[in-house]
């Protein structure tokens, strides 16, 4: 059976994206969904995404991990969706459409996508770092340079060490460059290596940054491994509200298999 695709990419974070809004995709064969993301023997991505139909808003994303398996919310995943939902006709420079954590809003203009991310509501200072769910749970760390550094070693040793075992933590080193600005490097659990970029990721750091006090600001850009992305938002009696993840979303090619 042949399967068209889409290849999508988010500040180097990438996906293969899928028109499933027929049904026609096997959501429970992992082993697929691994073949597809596989750099060498399938398409190569950091993760699928499955667009389908939904009843009342304008689409919904299923997204899998590059190991196969369904996972928590993705940021640059999701803004590359909304990306593809207009390629396919599906809306035009609004979106409001439902990921596994919940509904979200957004908008593009041109290859520029920003999408409402969930409230934070629950901020964890712990002496060594910083925890918190953006969507998908988030250890943070500062680190003295974060250029020359192995993130996949010491990203697996916290991914997988106390506290977080076996469920895991996705996790972020970050450097300070001003109050505006921050460098992120971003261990991802699924993926098990380190990605260009993250979107929850840097909306975590984002938030940590401003909760710990490094920064007043509440617009912050995000240097990335594969570009720059900005995240927005207000403070309201403790929650971090009206949460934006902002940055361009592109696709690269599409093809069968």
């Amino acid at each position: 059976m042949k399967q068209t695709f889409y290849k999508y990419q988010g500040t180097g974070n990438d996906f293969v994206m899928i028109d499933n809004r027929q049904q026609n995709f096997d959501k429970n064969n992992t082993k697929l969904v691994s073949l597809l993301c596989d750099r060498r023997f399938g398409i190569g991505a950091d993760g699928l995404i499955l667009l389908e139909n939904h009843d009342t808003h304008d689409f919904k994303m299923v997204y899998y991990n590059a190991d196969g398996n369904q996972s928590s919310m993705c940021g640059n995943g999701g803004r590359c969706l909304v990306a593809f939902a207009k390629k396919l006709g599906i809306i035009s420079n609004k979106a409001v459409f439902e990921a596994i954590d919940g509904l979200h809003h957004a908008t593009i203009e041109g290859d520029i996508v920003k999408l409402q991310m969930q409230n934070v509501d629950a901020v964890e200072n712990h002496n060594s770092h910083i925890f918190l769910d953006t969507g998908s749970p988030h250890h943070v760390q500062f680190e003295a340079s974060i250029d020359d550094f192995d993130i996949k070693t010491k990203g697996a040793k916290i991914r997988y060490g106390a506290p977080y075992n076996e469920a895991g933590s996705n996790v972020n080193f970050v450097w300070k460059e001003s109050d505006t600005s921050f460098k992120v490097r971003t261990y991802e659990r699924g993926v098990e290596n380190e990605t260009l970029s993250c979107g929850t990721g840097v909306a975590a750091v984002a938030i940590a940054m401003h909760y710990i006090g490094e920064t007043e600001k509440k617009l912050i850009t995000l240097q990335t491994q594969g570009g720059n992305l900005q995240v927005s938002f207000n403070i309201e009696n403790g929650v971090y509200n009206n949460v934006w993840l902002i940055g361009p979303a592109k696709m690269v090619f599409q093809g069968e298999i």
